[in-house]
């Protein structure tokens, strides 16, 4: 059923892209797009572009776009800055709601890095004694208890593809009464999420994996309801402002998720993404759950009977995995460089994982199978073994 999105996409020739679930494709409209709004917005209307073409509205009428896919009402989400800085506002808001004297953060050993790197740095500033606790991901839940203030957690495992149960456990982070932010950059656009009705406190994701914005493509956050006029952000920039143009002297946050807006939209980078959210008009997120379910089982079933010498790290259950399929190998960096050579591209996870993702919008069990044909190729010559594919880039 997924034909149709397949051709909406540039794939180069003679290349399997696995690897959607780290940077998604480029959709075909995405450039005409950005050159729309450069040429015909930016070229022409200079300045007046933020009115005539509506930039300034763009962060919320495009979160309103990206909402449904989230599981979450309009009006809830706002786009803008990048998922590191939207995990910062949506901690650091969970913070100020939190009940007072409790000083833990719960997080866990498949969190993103970056979500634990902002955390750190939020709770020194604070300088009020909070304690980061990361606990493995299987001791979560009997980890939540009466001290903790916020539940911070990546959905889905970036490693592993370990899928966590949300709404499990917001309802144990409530019945604590803590409140719960969840990341969403490995889930969105991979599976159906439903953050009201998990009631999620606050969440962000990225936009450039699975919903194929672009590199560095603006992230967005959802604040529930309940917390929209009350959540303080701490990043109070100007575009959260009550009245920006009013150019007062104090800050005053504007109603609703607004406030989580901080600085200048980013217009071009909004554009292409806008452009990719069209190539989700119609399709159903529990239909692209199931085709990414049965590609992945499919994958992995082949691997193991052809390639045995490497390892499963996601969990074998579909239930309880995103839509990415990592397998563990020693040798695991050079091996990918020596599929990326034959043209599959997947990614290499520090410090053994060879993870592949499986995205139905562009990619079909024909794909699967001539993925699992290479693996099998440099596996069983060891073509992996060379120099070349030792030397570590920049980006793995």
């Amino acid at each position: 059923m997924f034909e149709a999105t397949k051709a909406q996409f540039e794939l180069p020739e003679g290349v399997i892209y696995l690897d959607g679930n780290s940077l998604g494709p480029l959709p075909k409209g995405a450039a005409g797009r950005v050159a729309r709004t450069m040429t015909e917005e930016w070229g022409k209307r200079l300045i007046r572009g933020w009115n005539d073409a509506g930039w300034m509205a763009a962060p919320e009428r495009i979160g309103d776009r990206i909402a449904p896919l989230v599981g979450a009402p309009a009006g809830s989400v706002t786009m803008g800055d990048t998922l590191s800085i939207k995990m910062f506002q949506a901690l650091a808001a969970a913070l100020g709601l939190a009940p007072e004297g409790r000083r833990v953060v719960l997080s866990d050993e498949g969190n993103f890095p970056t979500d634990l790197y902002m955390a750190d740095g939020l709770l020194a500033a604070l300088g009020r004694g909070h304690e980061l606790k990361v606990v493995a991901p299987e001791a979560v839940e009997d980890a939540i208890d009466e001290s903790v203030a916020v539940l911070m957690l990546t959905e889905v495992d970036y490693r592993t593809g370990r899928l966590h149960d949300m709404a499990r456990l917001t309802a144990k982070a409530h019945a604590a009464g803590a409140l719960a932010v969840w990341d969403l950059a490995h889930s969105a656009g991979a599976l159906p999420i439903d953050l009201e009705g998990a009631g999620a406190d606050f969440a962000a994701g990225c936009t450039y994996k699975y919903l194929n914005g672009g590199p560095g493509a603006p992230a967005f956050i959802y604040v529930a309801p309940r917390w929209a006029d009350v959540a303080r952000p701490i990043l109070s920039g100007w575009l959260g402002h009550e009245a920006p143009f009013a150019f007062d002297l104090d800050y005053r946050p504007a109603p609703g998720v607004a406030r989580m807006r901080v600085g200048t939209p980013p217009i071009i980078a909004l554009a292409s993404l806008d452009a990719a959210l069209d190539v989700w008009d119609g399709i159903s997120l529990a239909e692209v759950r199931r085709a990414s379910l049965a590609l992945s089982e499919r994958f992995i079933a082949e691997v193991e009977a052809r390639c045995p010498m490497l390892t499963l790290a996601s969990p074998r259950d579909g239930a309880e995995r995103g839509s990415q399929v990592s397998f563990r190998h020693p040798e695991g960096y050079a091996i990918m460089q020596a599929l990326i050579a034959r043209g599959l591209i997947g990614d290499f996870r520090a410090p053994d994982a060879l993870r592949f993702g499986f995205t139905p919008l562009y990619i079909d069990e024909g794909d699967v199978m001539a993925a699992v044909a290479i693996l099998e190729e440099v596996m069983a010559g060891r073509l992996w073994d060379r120099p070349e594919y030792r030397k570590r880039a920049r980006v793995t």
